[in-house]
């Protein structure tokens, strides 16, 4: 069986950036699982799943346009303190969660003040060359309920 779209796929990962310093692995923990043709991965590494079978390894380079996207020089902005909790106990480089009209927001503290802080909207990784070395460790057909969510459930996938 190949991954193409309606396909459950778990496989493990290393991340690694331009330099060749790791950021994440999976190999520690259970492997990433996820609804191939869903969007639920960058689009870089789902169109390099494509294809590849149980057992399968290789590597893959991802530009930003293809991962989390070029950075936005204008995401960096000022939010009053009041809008944060427990903002005296923010830390520079810190994620938080910022309720928008859009919805759930993460962002990055990038300065702390007594009445402003400051956050960066841009996706940590947004604007890196990424590597990935890929190990495909199962592929199964989805089930009606998991195409109808829009992503794989189960240990691995998201959890109701």
């Amino acid at each position: 069986m190949n991954i193409e779209n309606k396909k459950v796929v778990s496989f493990h990962y290393t991340l690694s950036n331009q330099q060749g310093e790791q950021i994440e692995s999976s190999r520690d923990r259970e492997p990433m699982v996820y609804l191939h043709g869903s969007g639920n991965i960058i689009p870089g590494l789902e169109k390099a799943m494509a294809g590849k079978a149980a057992g399968d390894q290789f590597e893959v380079t991802v530009r930003p346009a293809d991962a989390y996207g070029e950075r936005d020089e204008n995401g960096i902005q000022r939010i009053p303190a009041k809008h944060f909790k427990q903002a005296d106990r923010l830390e520079v480089g810190q994620p938080v969660i910022l309720h928008t009209q859009q919805g759930q927001m993460q962002v990055t503290v990038v300065k702390v003040g007594r009445f402003n802080i400051d956050v960066d909207r841009n996706h940590p990784l947004a604007g890196q060359t990424l590597s990935f070395d890929v190990e495909v460790t199962d592929i199964r057909d989805a089930t009606e309920e998991e195409i109808e969510h829009g992503h794989a459930h189960g240990p691995g996938g998201a959890h109701h």
